[in-house]
């Protein structure tokens, strides 16, 4: 069976690679994650009142522009409206439940598309399906979709060209009607170079659910290998992830992510060619955490080490042990290596293996050299062309250096 070939979009939007995810509304000035209304079961009132008190001063959206490129994210997806039914842009009479008529009194969606501009960003919008605070949603599905879908048109005819749309909420009721093709169709109407994305969740990863969709997600989970063969058209894939356990900020939320472990999931993502959408929740009033900002800054400085290899390297048939892979870029194979030691005295020193051989299955042309692409290192390696095995010698790293995941370069 055939591959189908990638529409446009879709290559450009693989070719972004590395992306921010931002769960900000109404709920982050609670601390309590993005869920609080649903989880404490908040009437919905008395949580409407944080409206009034919805100031977003600290929302930049240059600033945190600047802060994904700074890190080598390509592209931005925020919420411009979550479960809550709150929405960050203009609804233009739709609703008053927006952020023009609270404290903030600005469209923060046109905010963060300036800064976006400004940076060389390319923006999304995440928009919710599921609405805790329109009575339609329960009442009146019909009349809640045609809300829906004229929410939609708004993002999609007042910001200029957009990345996608990305969207979440259909699971909330798995066997209504959710009038996709008159969704998708607005979309594709005012928007047709925008990617079109719908969350399937945990329980549902890498699931295609309609033929527009462009990319399938993968919540919270690594990506598994896309088995493209057969299908109507190429879909990529996306893998979405908290640096913590929540979504929109957890004030008592201390379990974070290290860059190590956000360094190997961003490999892990390319591996297969997928891209990796990292999430941060902004403060109260809209500001990326110290904490947050600082260790994307600090992954950042891995994807700079490696350039285009980390946004153009492409998968090939090519195996390694454990977690290592390999990716081809510009005519040559890249080996992307794991858990290597440090060298250094034994009393400094405390993984002293970890270093050796790595043998790779699958390469059929002959290798010349290997290299370290941080160092220009060359390691020794054997080759067998005829069973495609090859081994290298992946030596251990200089002391005061860890890379986590260390690239090798074949010539």
């Amino acid at each position: 069976m055939t591959i189908p070939k990638p529409a446009p979009r879709i290559q450009r939007f693989e070719r972004l690679a590395y992306g921010m995810f931002i769960h900000w509304g109404l709920y982050s000035q609670l601390g309590k994650g993005e869920w609080i209304m649903h989880q404490e079961s908040i009437p919905k009132a008395e949580y409407a009142k944080l409206k009034d008190s919805f100031t977003a001063e600290d929302f930049d959206g240059h600033k945190i522009a600047k802060l994904a490129k700074d890190a080598g994210m390509r592209y931005i997806t925020i919420t411009a409206r979550h479960h809550d039914g709150f929405s960050l842009y203009d609804t233009c009479g739709l609703s008053d439940y927006d952020a023009v008529h609270s404290p903030a009194g600005r469209d923060l969606i046109a905010d963060f598309i300036q800064g976006c501009r400004a940076e060389g960003i390319v923006p999304f919008f995440y928009h919710t399906t599921l609405d805790w605070y329109q009575d339609s949603f329960q009442d009146d599905f019909d009349t809640y979709l045609e809300y829906l879908r004229k929410s939609v048109e708004l993002l999609c005819t007042n910001y200029g060209p957009i990345g996608g749309l990305w969207f979440d909420g259909n699971w909330s009721k798995p066997d209504a009607d959710w009038q996709l093709d008159a969704l998708y169709g607005v979309i594709r109407r005012y928007q047709p170079e925008a990617m079109i994305i719908n969350n399937t969740g945990l329980e549902a990863r890498g699931q295609v659910i309609h033929n527009e969709i462009d990319s399938v997600t993968f919540e919270q989970g690594r990506p598994r290998p896309m088995d493209r063969r057969g299908m109507p058209k190429y879909v990529s894939a996306e893998m979405c992830q908290t640096m913590n356990q929540h979504w929109g900020i957890g004030l008592r939320d201390f379990a974070y992510m290290s860059p190590r472990e956000l360094i190997v999931n961003r490999a892990a993502c390319r591996k297969v060619r997928a891209n990796y959408l990292l999430n941060v929740g902004p403060t109260a009033t809209g500001e990326i955490p110290a904490y947050e900002a600082a260790t994307l800054l600090r992954v950042g400085e891995w994807v700079r080490l490696y350039g285009d290899l980390i946004y153009e390297g492409k998968p090939v048939p090519i195996t390694g042990m454990g977690d290592d892979f390999a990716l081809e870029y510009d005519g040559k194979v890249y080996l992307f290596i794991h858990n290597l030691s440090i060298q250094g005295d034994p009393n400094v020193i405390r993984m002293a293996t970890g270093a050796g051989p790595r043998s790779f299955i699958g390469l059929d042309r002959k290798i010349t050299k290997a290299r370290w692409l941080d160092n220009d290192e060359k390691l020794d390696f054997a080759q067998d062309v005829e069973s495609g095995l090859l081994v290298v010698n992946a030596t251990r790293y200089p002391y005061g250096t860890n890379l986590v995941v260390r690239v090798a370069e074949l010539t």
